[in-house]
């Protein structure tokens, strides 16, 4: 949790809402996320990870690699897909949003992170299948969003994410 200053978390979390919401409700409507919402976020969470104290040193080194990690994972994966089947499957936002998620909870999050995005973009698909019969297009950005929200919560909780000290 960020210590020492409940207001002052609360306000942080209350900001990275608002931020994800946007971002979601974009992603949705336009199959898009603006570089205007994710970059700043990757910067937000890189500073905030190197001037609050963290549990224990080279706490800010964690969210540099989860940055990095996060956008190298889902880039690679949308280069992978698009390489094999000739269509873009996941672009650079998502990677982008991926990037800004590490960045705030740190490399050791973003398996937690990813999974439920996936879990939930996987039952929303389904849903739009079972009850309207439609298929295609899926916005992948809402469902990182509520991925990232909830670990990021979860973290502020005093949740551990991981076995791994994160």
């Amino acid at each position: 949790m960020l210590s020492g200053a409940p207001v002052l978390a609360a306000g942080i979390t209350l900001v990275l809402t608002g931020v994800l919401l946007a971002i979601a409700v974009i992603d949705l409507r336009q199959f898009r996320i603006p570089d205007v919402l994710s970059l700043p976020l990757i910067a937000a969470g890189i500073g905030l990870a190197a001037i609050w104290p963290g549990p224990g040193p080279g706490q800010a080194g964690h969210h540099l690699i989860g940055a990095g990690a996060g956008f190298l994972l889902l880039a690679g994966l949308g280069e992978a897909f698009y390489r094999l089947r000739g269509a873009e499957g996941l672009g650079l936002g998502d990677a982008k949003l991926f990037a800004a998620a590490g960045a705030w909870i740190g490399w050791q999050g973003l398996p937690a992170v990813l999974l439920i995005a996936a879990g939930a973009g996987l039952v929303w698909a389904l849903v739009r299948w079972l009850v309207w019969r439609r298929t295609g297009r899926l916005a992948f950005g809402p469902w990182l969003a509520l991925g990232f929200w909830l670990c990021w919560l979860a973290g502020q909780a005093g949740v551990r994410l991981s076995g791994l000290g994160g």
